[in-house]
């Protein structure tokens, strides 16, 4: 099990604004601010981090569960609405497994963050 990631990023001030906005809908919050890191997470454990202070990371791919489909779209729309780009919209991703339901965005560096819904509709 993984206990925390952390990203590498060019510029705290923004990432820290777009994943705000991009992982609300999957109930992360911003928890924890220090030396140039940020920490999200849910119920007071920041398990995602990101670093101005350490070499860009990426880019990487991280996927977050989603206990549905509806969360998924609604962290793509965030994501968007927060200046991420678009790389891979809202849908089933059969190649996977039937279940797979998933959307993707990019970050301010390029990362690919996708939250994912592993139940069927």
């Amino acid at each position: 099990m993984i206990d925390h990631v952390g990203l590498g990023v060019s510029d705290l001030d923004a990432s820290k604004a777009f994943y705000e906005r991009a992982l609300g809908p999957l109930g992360y919050r911003l928890l924890m601010q220090r030396d140039g890191s940020a920490g999200f997470g849910m119920n007071g454990k920041p398990d995602f981090w990101i670093h101005v202070n350490r070499p860009l990371s990426g880019p990487v791919h991280v996927a977050l569960a989603s206990p549905d489909q509806a969360t998924v779209q609604a962290f793509h729309a965030a994501g968007l609405k927060a200046g991420g780009r678009d790389n891979g919209p809202p849908g089933l991703r059969p190649q996977y497994h039937a279940g797979y339901y998933g959307a993707f965005v990019l970050d301010p560096d390029g990362n690919n963050i996708e939250a994912v819904c592993h139940r069927p509709s």
